[in-house]
C-alpha cells in the first residue's frame, strides 16, 4: 500500500516505462487496494473537448486504474469541439462518442499529451483522482434517464488555451455537467515533457494556420480568449 505522494511518483515512473495495455502488476494506493471498484455497467470511458473556436487534439494517453493496471492508448477518440462553449465552458457538456478510450475500473492516475493549435505547442497533463471520484462512477444519479438508471461512466476533460484543463462528469438532458475535483489540480507541462517528447511541437503545429472561424473569433480579443 502507498500514500498519494508515493503513488504519484511511481505512477509517473510506470507511465514513462511505456508498457503495453494492460500490464499485470498492480500499482495501487491504499484506498484503491482497500475497496471493490468494479463498475456496475462494465467499462468506464474518458473523452476530450475544446472550446468551439479553439481546437486541440490529444495524441497519447496512459491510465492507471484502481486495480493498479496500466493502459497505454496510442489510438484515441477524436477531440471534439464543443459548439456551445464559445468564450467560457457551458454548464451542459457532453463528449463525443467513445470507441477507444475505455478502462475496466475508475482511474487512479492519467497522463495525456495534447497539441493546442491556438498556442501552437504541446502540453503534457497529469491528474491524480480521489476515492470520492471513484465512488461517483459506481453510484447512479438521483434521477433517471429514459426510465433507466443514469451512471456517471464518462470522464470529460476540457482543454483550453494556456494548457488549462477542467474535468466533469456529463449528465443527461438539461442537467449540468458535474465538476470533478481531482486529488491534485491538473497541471500542464510545456517545457519539460517526459512521455510527450515524441512528436511534440512539430513543424506542423508551430506553423499551424488558424481556420477562418478561429481567426474571426480571436480578432480584437485578449488571450486566452475567454474565461476557462
Amino acid at each position: 500500500m502507498m500514500n498519494a505522494r508515493r503513488l504519484h511518483i511511481l505512477a509517473v515512473l510506470l507511465a514513462l516505462a511505456g508498457c503495453s495495455h494492460p500490464q499485470t502488476y498492480p500499482l495501487q494506493s491504499k484506498q484503491a487496494a482497500s475497496g471493490d471498484w468494479t463498475l456496475p455497467y462494465g467499462k468506464g470511458s474518458f473523452s476530450f473537448i475544446t472550446p468551439w473556436a479553439l481546437p486541440a487534439r490529444v495524441r497519447h494517453a496512459r491510465v492507471i486504474d484502481t486495480d493498479g493496471y496500466l493502459y497505454t492508448f496510442y489510438t484515441l477518440d477524436s477531440t471534439s469541439r464543443d459548439p456551445v462553449s464559445i468564450d467560457k465552458w457551458d454548464d451542459i457538456l457532453y463528449g463525443g462518442s467513445v470507441n477507444f478510450n475505455k478502462i475496466n475500473k475508475p482511474p487512479q492516475f492519467i497522463v495525456f499529451c495534447w497539441d493546442s493549435f491556438i498556442d501552437r505547442r504541446t502540453y503534457e497533463t497529469r491528474v491524480i483522482f480521489s476515492p470520492a471520484m471513484w465512488q461517483r462512477m459506481k453510484t447512479p444519479a438521483d434521477h433517471l434517464f429514459g426510465g433507466e438508471p443514469l451512471w456517471y461512466n464518462n470522464i470529460l476533460f476540457g482543454l483550453a488555451p494556456g494548457g488549462k484543463v477542467r474535468i466533469w462528469f456529463p449528465d443527461a438532458g438539461d442537467y449540468p455537467a458535474i465538476p470533478v475535483t481531482p486529488r491534485k489540480n491538473p497541471y500542464p507541462v510545456g517545457n519539460e515533457l517526459t512521455i510527450c517528447k515524441e512528436g511534440a511541437n512539430s513543424d506542423f503545429l508551430r506553423e499551424y494556420r488558424y481556420s477562418s472561424d478561429t481567426e474571426a473569433f480571436i480578432k480584437g480579443k485578449t488571450y486566452p480568449y475567454g474565461e476557462w
